[in-house]
């Protein structure tokens, strides 16, 4: 994957949603390891209308993924503790609807294999992508949920 390119799944509810007109306030979970990283992604996505919540690993996202409801995760593939997949796993479980957003500094899922591992998986984008770039992913992805 190369810097700016964005890999999504698309369905018929994603094409047909009107994207000028996404709900206030999409409910986001943030799981990523740097906290550097993770603080300026929540800011951003605060500042856009969302509500964030920013945890650093495994455990702390499937507690989170218990006690509280989410339209979108970003959810960094390479975590330093705990399995990306296990969280993803689990919010599919817990929460079908919640979609997730990966983000990685891996090329190695550029071929857009990350969907069959991922039935919940909507998009991967970069993990140096802008903060504009994955708020207006987020929004989508979280306005779509109720197209």
């Amino acid at each position: 994957m190369t810097a700016g390119q964005l890999i999504t799944r698309h369905t018929s509810q994603d094409l047909s949603h009107d994207t000028d007109t996404p709900p206030a306030g999409s409910r986001v979970l943030i799981v990523e390891s740097q906290p550097e990283l993770g603080w300026m992604w929540k800011r951003h996505l605060d500042r856009s209308g969302c509500v964030a919540h920013l945890v650093h690993g495994e455990d702390a996202a499937i507690e989170y993924l218990r006690h509280v409801e989410f339209d979108v995760i970003v959810l960094n593939l390479m975590l330093r503790h705990g399995s990306a997949f296990a969280v993803s796993d689990f919010a599919n479980y817990r929460q079908p609807e919640a979609r997730v957003v990966f983000v990685t500094n891996s090329s190695f899922f550029a071929d857009g294999s990350i969907f069959r591992h991922s039935a919940n998986a909507c998009a991967m984008i970069p993990s140096d992508s802008s903060p504009e770039d994955l708020a207006a992913v987020v929004e989508h992805y979280g306005a779509t949920r109720y197209a």
